[in-house]
Order: C-alpha cells, then sequence, then structure tokens
C-alpha cells in the first residue's frame, strides 16, 4: 500500500482543520493507519492510531477530545479531524500504516513501514 496526505492549512488558533491520507493498493483494510506529526529539530511524535475496520481508536493525552481520526476502507481513506487547534499543534502530520492483526498499540515511527508525505499544518495565535 502507498500513501498520500492532503489538506494542510494556515488555521487561526481555536479553528479546526481535517487531514486525509488516501492510500492506493487492494489491501487497505489489513493495515492500521496512525497519525504522527513533526516539528523542526524534534523527534516524529505519535498522534492517534485507528484499527483496522474503524471500530477503535486511540490518541495521545495532548490531542485527545480535540482530534479525531477516521477511516473509510471503500474509499481507502483516513482523515484526521482537528478541532480546537493549538499553537503548540503546528507541524508537519504524516500518515503511517502497519500491517497487523494484533490489538495492540503502536506508537513508535520504527513500528510503521509504509509513510505518506506529510503535510503541513500551522497554527497562529
Amino acid at each position: 500500500v502507498q500513501l498520500q496526505a492532503s489538506g494542510g492549512g494556515l488555521v487561526q488558533a481555536g479553528g479546526s482543520l481535517r487531514i486525509s491520507c488516501v492510500a492506493s493498493g487492494r489491501t487497505f483494510g489489513d493495515y492500521r493507519v496512525a497519525w504522527f506529526r513533526q516539528v523542526p529539530g524534534k523527534e516524529r511524535e505519535f498522534v492517534g492510531q485507528i484499527n483496522n475496520n474503524g471500530d477503535s481508536t486511540y490518541y495521545v493525552d495532548a490531542v485527545k477530545g480535540r482530534f479525531t481520526i477516521s477511516r473509510d476502507n471503500v474509499n481507502k481513506t483516513v482523515h484526521l479531524q482537528m478541532n480546537s487547534l493549538k499553537p503548540e499543534d503546528t507541524a508537519v502530520y504524516y500518515c503511517a500504516a502497519r500491517w497487523s492483526t494484533t490489538a495492540a498499540v503502536a506508537m513508535f515511527a520504527s513500528q510503521y513501514s509504509v509513510w505518506g508525505q506529510g503535510t503541513l499544518v500551522t497554527v497562529s495565535s
């Protein structure tokens, strides 16, 4: 599977933005998908994960209650809806996928074998 992220942009603090990740390949439903983010000089940070069929999600505390991950396996798309954005959410956001049949949450970038190209989200104060 291959991934392509889109939808980033500039938004004011308190605003909302939805970014998307479109997959190609026939086995998208076999992959768990996560969103990571990265700012210059820092390691890539796990944001959240959605399981294969979309009925289970996990988020880090920093975004819990503000961000929502959803997926549409028919259209091979994963969305990250970001509400109540803060300046500290400014980063390049990456979608990533890993083939998995377990329920464990994978929070490390090294656990993901497929990456999208990243999309920049800038939140102004």
